[in-house]
């Protein structure tokens, strides 16, 4: 396993992302601290939070996730440098509205440093797009903090192609560093937000991408094959909506090309990913050491391009 280089960034991320979403969620920090152990233990060494994670459940405010990151890397001495941190700004986090203002940005980037206990983030995203706040604010306050030394590389999440596009011209402008990283929602069964012109100019400009839904909600991880299966689950009724013809033809697909390959469908969807134009890592989240080997695998297999061809056509 490989690591790779993040677009412009001078960033080396693995293959494969940890999706931290489920810290503090759908996984307690006993079990975020075994799954970290061993993702970086494989050799891995990205992980991908937000300062709104894990706001959305009941009695939580946000920022445990980053929280349990920081409690892990302070418990076992881990040395900063080995380890890529991605997180995010601009979510609703008690304002009422996504809020990409650099009086915000300012201000919450300081909690997050706290809660991840450490000195600077290695990639900073916009969350969100925020009509309310100019390209060339939200990218000024960035500016100042790349110059304090507090966040090495920026990037955006949830921008289309004009946004991107908008926001190059304005950093060209006005001489303010730009987005060298784009977040967007990517998979072998939702493909149409990122393909295309979107696709095509992260190519040209080379821009690092990191997709997430990398698993579409873990529909792609086989567990979900008819509605029964999705009863009563944390992702069921987004599993359901997958739960049609194309959907099972992509679930065949995986299947073939899981006794091809002998390792979990999960893994095939992550490597498929990988290995599609523009993509640079895939994010993907695991609750259990089962669903880690899954992630650990992807981003050790190379499919053919009979494989690639034959999950192409399941998933057009």
């Amino acid at each position: 396993m490989e690591l790779r280089a993040l677009g412009r960034t001078g960033l080396s991320i693995s293959p494969v992302v940890f999706g931290g979403n489920v810290f503090g969620w759908t996984a307690d920090e006993t079990t975020s601290f075994d799954l970290l152990d061993r993702f970086f233990d494989a050799g891995f060494n990205t992980i991908d939070t937000a300062d709104a994670y894990n706001r959305w459940v009941p009695g939580h405010v946000g920022g445990e996730s980053e929280t349990i990151i920081g409690n892990w890397m302070k418990s076992r001495g881990f040395a900063r440098d080995k380890a890529v941190i991605v997180t995010k700004v601009g979510s609703d986090m008690g304002q009422g509205k996504k809020d990409l203002s650099a009086k915000w940005i300012l201000e919450e980037v300081e909690n997050s440093l706290r809660r991840l206990q450490t000195d600077h983030i290695d990639l900073y995203l916009a969350h969100w797009p925020d009509p309310s706040v100019t390209h060339e604010e939200t990218l000024g306050a960035f500016a100042k903090l790349k110059e304090q030394g507090k966040v090495r590389a920026i990037g955006c999440s949830n921008y289309d192609a004009k946004m991107l596009r908008d926001s190059f011209e304005v950093s060209a402008k006005n001489g303010l560093p730009r987005y060298d990283v784009l977040q967007p929602p990517y998979n072998l069964y939702d493909r149409s937000e990122f393909e295309g012109e979107l696709a095509e100019l992260c190519v040209r400009e080379e821009i690092g991408v990191i997709n997430y839904y990398g698993l579409a909600s873990g529909f792609l991880t086989g567990k979900y094959r008819d509605k029964g299966d999705t009863e009563g689950k944390v992702r069921g009724a987004k599993a359901l909506s997958y739960l049609n013809d194309k959907g099972l033809r992509i679930l065949a697909a995986l299947d073939e090309v899981a006794v091809e390959t002998n390792v979990e469908p999960a893994a095939i969807a992550l490597a498929w990913a990988r290995q599609r134009p523009g993509i640079t890592a895939p994010i993907a989240s695991a609750t259990s050491t089962r669903q880690l080997e899954a992630i650990i695998a992807a981003g050790n297999l190379t499919l053919s391009d009979d494989q690639m061809a034959l999950l192409n056509q399941a998933g057009a």
